[in-house]
């Protein structure tokens, strides 16, 4: 299968840049070709900007990175129009939205009215500027990050931004064995500002990631997988430890990520295991827990264990 072919390629290529981030990569990827997006939470300092600079490098896509800060305004994000007086016209000036990849570091840091300006570039990949309309380039993939840890100066993400995120992904701290291979390779010379010097070899293009996708929309889903998803997101309706459980966004997440993992093992159908490996990323972000379950020190992750207890596996 060339989606297998394709993550195998995309899992080797980036060893070379980045070590101990095997699980985030996978999501990474599985969101890329599930055409959704991804928000990288982790402290400064793991790799979060690499991981993005990497997977854009290997697609031979174009990259641009948006700094999220208090007095960032939409139109610094998307564009504008100005008008030249040279030639008596208005001009639209696209901003770094037009992009392949967008990185967007702190989306956190950002005010709503510029976090909005993201939601009908996720949702419909489009955006709308003085009453016109634009198609953004495709693929158009979407990787927010911020830091867990500092909340002077943020602005909590609103539940509908949240939403259009596929996955929300935790990068944590690597054990002492890893880190220490990451210091080797610095000091051998390793420098992740200039990704050349990793002999990185891209071969995937866009045109293939369109291919992977057709290809994973062939995939075939029984009635007792779909009925198991939908299960998943009713139990978390009625959970006593939540006051949000998933909206249907999450379990249409859950399905084409599913079907997008079991294409990267090789399978062309998708098993109860692979919508557990992928129920947490998905509803972590999406899930809002009672106060008196997160005074007992209840995580989202924790929550949705739980939920997954409570639901029957299909056989």
């Amino acid at each position: 299968m060339l989606v297998k072919q394709v993550a195998d390629y995309l899992r080797h290529e980036s060893s070379k840049v980045l070590v101990g981030q095997d699980e985030a990569w996978t999501q990474l990827v599985v969101a890329l070709l599930s055409g959704g997006h991804v928000l990288l939470e982790g402290v400064p300092g793991t790799a979060k900007t690499l991981m993005a600079k990497t997977l854009a490098h290997l697609l031979q896509a174009e990259f641009k990175r948006v700094q999220f800060t208090p007095d960032l305004m939409p139109s610094d994000v998307m564009g504008t129009t100005v008008y030249e007086m040279a030639k008596s016209e208005f001009r639209l000036r696209k901003g770094p939205i037009f992009t392949q990849i967008l990185l967007g570091d702190e989306i956190n840091r950002a005010p709503a009215k510029t976090q909005a300006a993201l939601l009908e570039a996720m949702e419909e990949q489009q955006v709308t500027i003085d009453g016109q309309t634009l198609a953004l380039p495709q693929p158009f993939f979407v990787i927010a990050t911020q830091n867990p840890m500092e909340y002077e100066g943020t602005y909590p993400l609103p539940e509908a931004q949240l939403d259009r995120f596929v996955f929300k992904v935790l990068i944590g701290y690597s054990p002492p064995e890893v880190e220490a291979e990451v210091l080797h390779r610095y000091n051998q010379g390793f420098d992740a500002r200039h990704l050349e010097s990793a002999n990185l070899q891209p071969t995937v293009t866009p045109d293939t990631i369109a291919k992977c996708k057709s290809e994973i929309r062939a995939l075939r889903v029984e009635d007792g997988v779909i009925n198991y998803i939908n299960a998943i997101a009713q139990e978390s309706r009625r959970s006593p430890d939540l006051l949000l459980g998933g909206s249907p966004r999450a379990s249409i997440a859950l399905l084409l990520t599913a079907k997008t993992f079991a294409a990267i093992q090789g399978r062309d159908y998708v098993t109860p295991d692979d919508v557990k490996f992928l129920v947490r990323p998905v509803y972590r972000h999406r899930i809002i827990l009672k106060p008196e379950a997160e005074i007992e020190g209840l995580t989202p992750d924790n929550a949705m264990a739980r939920i997954l207890a409570r639901v029957e596996v299909p056989r």
